[in-house]
């Protein structure tokens, strides 16, 4: 089985309100994690946990959270873009219910991940971004 490399990447985060502070080192994230790492590797791919500790993302909304965890996918032409960028709006506001989608949403249907507006082309005018 081929299996396909995927990292999630988690900035160093500074928290300038409480409301958006999220443990990702706690015991319920570190499980829910490990098993997305155990259901992805059923499927043949490989999801690497990485802390970077070199950038810090001040976390003053939802969406700077989301800003602070990245996904690398370099099969799929992925190199640290964000899960909002991935996932578009969070419907709930729920950091590991976003990154799951994040994640799945890159592993099986990358294609469906729009490009980032500096690398938007049209090839026939119709829009799609293709």
């Amino acid at each position: 089985m081929t299996t396909k490399q995927i990292s999630l990447i988690f900035y160093r985060q500074n928290h300038l309100r409480p409301d958006w502070l999220v443990e990702l080192e706690s015991d319920d994230c570190r499980r829910e994690l490990a098993l997305l790492q155990e259901e992805l590797g059923r499927c043949g791919v490989t999801l690497t946990l990485v802390q970077n500790p070199l950038f810090t993302i001040d976390i003053n909304s939802y969406g700077d959270l989301l800003n602070a965890v990245r996904i690398t996918s370099t099969e799929d032409g992925f190199t640290t873009i964000c899960i909002g960028h991935v996932i578009g709006k969070s419907p709930n506001l729920h950091l590991m219910e976003d990154i799951r989608r994040a994640v799945n949403r890159i592993a099986f249907a990358p294609e469906t991940v729009p490009p980032e507006d500096h690398n938007r082309t049209v090839c026939h005018n119709c829009g799609c971004g293709c």
